[in-house]
């Protein structure tokens, strides 16, 4: 073969081989790129991203493990204990309270600590702050709060973050500041954020055998848009409440004493909740309360708030904008009158008397004076017109017996006895009527005041509780197993004021209100604080005398009446005589 035909045909085998090379490649996998259903399936490159993420704290065991210590702050009103698990209050004990017995000092923390944080984690568990192990910048097991402010804050790794709780405590005050920290909350939180929870009833403090009064005023209680709600469990098993937009306060209470959490900015949400296990009578009886601040995701710097655990002390708790509005006044439809009356009279009167009269007892009865004077005026006005009642009492049951079998004329001639005597039955009623208001917050106004509260007077050992001056080897129903002195005394001043008030010719019905009424009151306050009952029989001292003093009055002005005719009849007839001599 020609040489020139061989290189001729190399050269072509090799410009193909090299055009093969420097065409472009085929696709075929274009051409067989799935539908859109079974791409979403095929997602599996994002698998590795998600073992990336930071490892969340129900996955670390550092934090669930660890050894506990109790820290304890003494200031001049409480002693407090604080545990690095949960970095919460396990223990809070007022200083200047004791329980019933007069000895062991007001506990506000029950058998588990009660104060937590809330939050779900990325992987959708619950998770509470009372199971963490926290580190304290204290190293002291003791913290003696006497010259000024103290805090004490605890540290949790959390996720790639962690969580910091700051308390600072005062000398002289009931208020625990405390500020939450989270930092790097996205790494152990989901975006809903966190609640602030205060989680358990406060322990019962006064006497067991009237534990259904202490019940009745426990429960947790929340504001919101300035409404102030609340639930209960003296009549029910179970309650619940949900409050939503600008929260300002949540608390936990019993009678004289509360937890309550203030934060610095509203919380989003709260809610409340209370179950009940057992009758007051129990002595199994357990009490649940819960109050919860849902805040959101934590805010930049942190989130603060005031705890203010101690009495239902108007004076202390009146700087917290509502709180005391969680305080019972009775039913709604006088609420609104009773509880203005409470904090503008009531208490301002009651604290300035207590200023300077040691004893509470003597306070209840210069109190009593002092109210008793102020509504003279109105009650003047009913006990004249009960008393011209009286006077006409013979003529109305000549009326009756002359008329019993014309009903109508009876009260014609009824009618006319009254105009021409210028009297009004309605007269010794309106003033009465006034006077509604201030007896109901009177009455739920001395059974909750704090400051009759183991106050002693005469035999009575404690005037916020009954004066049992007799015990009963057996049990009464709806009245106990024992005899309460103030009680009988005000049954009886109550005998002595309806008799002042009634007349010889009382009729049957009003002989059995006389007496059936006292033995009604008796056996209603027979359970009833003791200082209610001395308020009540100087009420009732208080106003027998007013109405004998007015008796008396009206009874001399009438014996000068016929007096003065005869001066002013004298002269006429003198005079008639000397026109007769002309």
């Amino acid at each position: 073969m020609d040489r020139n035909v061989i290189t001729a045909t190399i050269l072509m085998a090799l410009v193909f081989f090299l055009w093969l090379y420097l065409l472009p490649k085929p696709q075929p996998a274009v051409e067989e790129v799935p539908p859109p259903d079974s791409a979403v399936t095929t997602v599996e490159p994002e698998a590795p991203q998600q073992v990336a993420r930071p490892v969340p704290i129900q996955d670390s065991t550092v934090v669930l493990t660890g050894e506990e210590r109790a820290i304890s702050v003494v200031t001049r009103l409480f002693e407090a204990e604080l545990s690095t698990k949960g970095a919460t209050l396990t223990r809070f004990s007022l200083r200047e309270f004791r329980q019933f017995d007069q000895q062991t000092p007001v506990q506000l923390v029950g058998d588990t600590p009660a104060l937590a944080l809330r939050f779900q984690s990325p992987t959708g568990r619950n998770r509470d702050t009372r199971d963490f192990f926290y580190e304290a910048d204290v190293e002291a097991n003791r913290l003696d709060v006497l010259d000024g402010p103290q805090s004490i804050m605890f540290t949790v790794p959390a996720g790639q973050g962690l969580i910091r709780k700051t308390y600072t405590f005062s000398p002289d005050s009931y208020e625990v500041g405390l500020k939450v920290e989270m930092i790097a909350a996205s790494s152990f939180q989901t975006a809903d954020g966190y609640e602030l929870v205060w989680d358990g009833a406060l322990p019962f403090s006064e006497d067991p055998n009237n534990r259904k009064e202490e019940l009745t005023k426990a429960g947790a209680w929340a504001r919101s848009g300035g409404e102030v709600e609340g639930v209960s469990l003296g009549n029910r098993e179970e309650d619940a409440a949900t409050l939503r937009g600008d929260v300002s306060w949540i608390s936990v209470k019993n009678k004289y004493f509360t937890v309550a959490a203030i934060p610095s900015a509203p919380a989003l949400e709260a809610y409340l909740e209370g179950t009940r296990t057992g009758e007051a009578d129990d002595p199994a009886l357990r009490l649940g309360l819960s109050a919860g601040l849902f805040m959101g995701s934590p805010r930049v710097g942190g989130d603060s708030f005031r705890l203010y655990l101690g009495p239902l002390d108007y004076r202390y708790i009146k700087q917290y904008d509502g709180l005391y509005g969680m305080v019972d006044y009775g039913w709604d439809a006088f609420e609104w009158m009773t509880r203005p009356l409470a904090r503008v009279i009531f208490i301002p009167v009651f604290t300035f008397l207590s200023s300077f009269i040691a004893s509470y007892g003597l306070v209840i009865i210069v109190f009593c004076m002092l109210i008793k004077v102020a509504l003279f005026p109105i009650t003047r006005v009913s006990y004249k017109s009960m008393a011209g009642m009286r006077e006409l009492a013979p003529k109305m049951q000549e009326i009756k017996e002359k008329y019993k079998d014309n009903p109508q004329k009876q009260q014609q001639a009824t009618m006319k006895l009254y105009k021409e005597t210028g009297m009004n039955p309605l007269s010794s009623c309106l003033p009465m009527l006034l006077q509604y208001p201030i007896i109901i917050a009177l009455w739920q106004f001395l059974q909750q005041s704090i400051e009759i509260r183991q106050q002693s007077f005469l035999w009575a050992l404690d005037l916020s509780a009954p004066d049992a001056i007799l015990q009963l080897p057996f049990t009464v129903p709806f009245y106990g197993d024992y005899v309460a002195g103030f009680t009988v005394l005000m049954g009886i001043s109550l005998i002595i004021q309806m008799r002042i008030q009634s007349t010889p010719a009382s009729g049957m019905q009003q002989r059995i209100m006389m007496y059936g009424m006292p033995l009604f009151i008796f056996v209603i306050f027979n359970r009833l604080p003791s200082g209610l009952s001395l308020y009540y029989l100087c009420y009732n001292i208080f106003t027998a005398a007013q109405q004998q003093v007015i008796n008396i009055g009206l009874k001399k002005k009438k014996q000068e009446e016929p007096r003065k005719g005869v001066i002013r009849s004298a002269p006429q007839r003198t005079k008639g005589s000397r026109k007769r001599k002309r």
